[in-house]
């Protein structure tokens, strides 16, 4: 709990800052003003942003959401998620129409020019998944070699596909969801998902499997 708290209070210390040269000065005074946060997320991002049924009504939980919503208490405001494609929300706080992303985002140096960051709060390992049927055909990243890999569009997963297994076709698709329906229809052979979310869907998913061997 102290552990969570000090990160908590890092990110109100500093996730306001995010892309301020799109926004109007975003900070926690502005904030406070408005009395309320904007948080741009999406919601196939299972275990940190994902919609389940709670009490019959489809809701938006996950860590991240929770997070969220400490932020807005923590602050005194209410919470306002904006749900949106992956690759338009870190888009949407650099316009202003959010005040800050939260939906598993990775710092890279290319990001780092446009936007500030919080202090990290969990770390990513990069998998494949592949139908479980093929996951002796598919041992390397040289055996996806002319076949068509998945990721989402505007993710880290995408630049990693690319530069990892240049040989492959690496096709970026919209969301997590349709990557792992074309997955399992046979249009595309594989699928790089950061490891936590890859369990989930194979948790779900009997006939898919992760491929014996990771990226970096």
């Amino acid at each position: 709990m102290k552990k969570f708290w000090f990160i908590l209070t890092a990110l109100v210390a500093t996730c306001f800052l995010v892309a301020c040269s799109g926004s109007q000065g975003v900070s926690p005074k502005t904030i406070k003003e408005k009395k309320k946060i904007v948080v741009a997320t999406e919601s196939e991002f299972a275990p940190f942003e994902f919609k389940s049924l709670v009490n019959g009504k489809d809701t938006l939980v996950g860590a991240d959401i929770e997070l969220a919503k400490a932020i807005g208490e923590k602050l005194g405001v209410k919470v306002e998620f904006s749900v949106m494609s992956f690759d338009n929300v870190l888009a949407n706080v650099q316009s202003g129409k959010a005040d800050i992303a939260i939906a598993g985002i990775s710092v890279t140096d290319e990001r780092k020019k446009v936007y500030d960051f919080s202090d990290s709060y969990y770390t990513s390992e990069n998998v494949v998944i592949v139908k479980k049927d093929k996951v002796n055909d598919y041992t390397s990243t040289d055996s996806l070699a002319k076949q068509t890999v998945g990721t989402q569009k505007g993710s880290v997963q995408e630049t990693v596909a690319k530069k990892q297994i240049p040989k492959a076709s690496v096709v970026s698709l919209a969301s997590n969801g349709e990557m792992i329906n074309e997955l399992k229809s046979g249009q595309i052979q594989a699928v790089v998902l950061e490891k936590a979310i890859a369990e989930g869907y194979i948790a779900q998913n009997d006939d898919l499997t992760l491929a014996n061997f990771n990226l970096k």
